[in-house]
């Protein structure tokens, strides 16, 4: 039987500048599109093949619900290997996708869980997060301006290291925190983030060409990992409950551990996806939260309520602070699309009937900025969440499906206690008081990079906000 493709319609720019203001003008070139085009449009890549953009919440559904069998996600982010590894997650897919998922995603499970059932693991993780966003307050300069996102970027990357590699301060932790740090200022620098998207520029010239340097920072990054692994392996009965240890621990059905070469590239997932995303979005929240007053006022009126060293958990839940969390990933999602789905067997998506070979990318960007579901959507207005609920196909900062990310709840609580620790501490002010837009970030959307920001004592602030609970 022959199957007739209706494809929906869309530009005929050239590949190569349309790649170029993808790169560029990744806000513009999706809203560009979808003005013209609505909800759902086709672009065409090289050799005719079709690329279709769904954003409507009941395409969103039909694409995360669909048959895993019959889309693979996994064969999209093949340009990613050169930096996770051929077992990451992201690039995995079928039963091997399935098995490694379920192995990494208790870990990463909420307060409490059948592995951890008294929430103990992650009380201890809140407990570190705490003291690292405490330790990078404690080296701002009162009064003197200081690029925030470096700073976020620091507590990330102080959190993935001992959170996730079991890491205690020492020089082999602050030998790979640099070596982390400059792989990834590297990997999203302006240059890697156009040699992603164009393969011939993804040459090695020696260590002091960009893509040469990138190599040999990823070689010694490796190096160190190995080392680790190699050292945990030989140690017995210490209990650990970093996220390395706990992955070394874990079984498949058929009672086999994880490989070294496997534990390497789901660590460099982890990290890769777990410290440049979250330090975004805590940017943006400080961003919003000293541009509009009246929702830094509100905050803080919220965070005055918790009185002398908080549980974590109450922290967690509060109503507002989490609303500001949730609309600062909706306005400016860190990931502009959900994972790619590159179609296996003729599919039926909203009336569409997408050939084989189609990809499919979901927009998380264009599904937040619809104004049937959030009016006035170029608002930052946090109220939206306290007003109602969201189904995952209106709101999907973490993707969708069985690609949704598997660190959505430790993202989100890392989040929130960055942000009380800090606000309980400091007023953190914008020097330059200026709307922005998001720009792109290797693989992300981003605020732009030099954004300064100045911390003044909380007894100095305007607004009172009681006792702080940062000890």
């Amino acid at each position: 039987m022959r199957v007739t493709n209706n494809l929906p319609n869309g530009p005929k720019m050239p590949v190569f500048l349309r790649r170029l203001k993808f790169i560029f003008q990744p806000v513009e070139y999706v809203e560009g599109f979808a003005k013209k085009y609505g909800d759902t449009f086709t672009l065409w890549g090289r050799n005719d093949s079709p690329l279709v953009y769904f954003s409507h919440p009941q395409a969103l559904q039909q694409i995360f619900t669909a048959d895993s069998g019959l889309l693979d996600a996994g064969r999209g982010n093949q340009d990613l290997r050169f930096l996770l590894g051929s077992n990451s997650l992201l690039l995995l897919d079928g039963d091997r996708h399935q098995s490694q998922r379920q192995l990494l995603t208790p870990p990463f499970h909420g307060d409490v869980s059948r592995q951890d059932p008294k929430g103990l693991r992650m009380r201890a993780y809140g407990e570190t997060i705490r003291e690292i966003t405490q330790q990078v307050g404690d080296e701002w300069k009162m009064g003197q301006s200081f690029n925030i996102r470096a700073s976020m970027q620091e507590i990330t990357l102080r959190v993935i290291l001992r959170v996730v590699f079991g890491l205690d301060e020492g020089p082999r932790l602050e030998k790979i925190r640099q070596l982390l740090s400059a792989l990834m200022d590297s990997t999203t620098s302006s240059f890697m983030s156009v040699g992603l998207f164009f393969g011939f520029m993804q040459k090695d010239l020696g260590a002091w060409s960009p893509w040469g340097r990138v190599l040999r920072l990823r070689q010694q990054v490796d190096e160190i990992i190995y080392e680790l692994i190699q050292e945990r392996r030989t140690e017995s009965g210490q209990n650990r409950q970093d996220i390395l240890s706990l992955l070394m621990s874990a079984r498949y059905d058929d009672g086999q551990p994880m490989s070294d070469e496997e534990l390497r590239d789901e660590l460099m997932t982890l990290m890769v996806a777990g410290h440049e995303t979250t330090a975004s979005a805590l940017t943006w929240a400080f961003y919003w939260i000293d541009f509009l007053p009246q929702v830094r006022d509100k905050l803080l009126k919220e965070l005055d309520t918790l009185g002398d060293k908080p549980d974590l958990n109450t922290i967690a839940k509060l109503p507002y602070l989490t609303a500001i969390c949730q609309e600062t990933l909706r306005i400016y999602p860190i990931a502009m699309n959900a994972f790619p789905r590159i179609v296996r067997s003729p599919i039926e998506i909203q009336g569409y009937t997408l050939p084989q070979g189609t990809v499919i990318l979901p927009s998380i960007y264009l599904a937040h900025h619809r104004e049937e579901t959030y009016p006035q959507s170029k608002q930052f207005r946090p109220e939206r969440f306290l007003e109602r609920q969201f189904s995952p196909y209106e709101y999907l900062p973490f993707g969708g499906g069985n690609r949704r990310c598997i660190g959505l709840a430790f993202a989100q609580y890392e989040m929130k206690l960055v942000l009380a620790t800090i606000l309980s501490r400091f007023q953190v002010s914008l020097v330059n008081k200026r709307p922005v837009r998001p720009v792109r970030r290797g693989l992300t959307l981003a605020p732009p990079a030099g954004m300064q920001m100045v911390a003044t004592p909380m007894a100095k602030r305007a607004t009172t906000v009681g006792k702080q609970f940062a000890t």
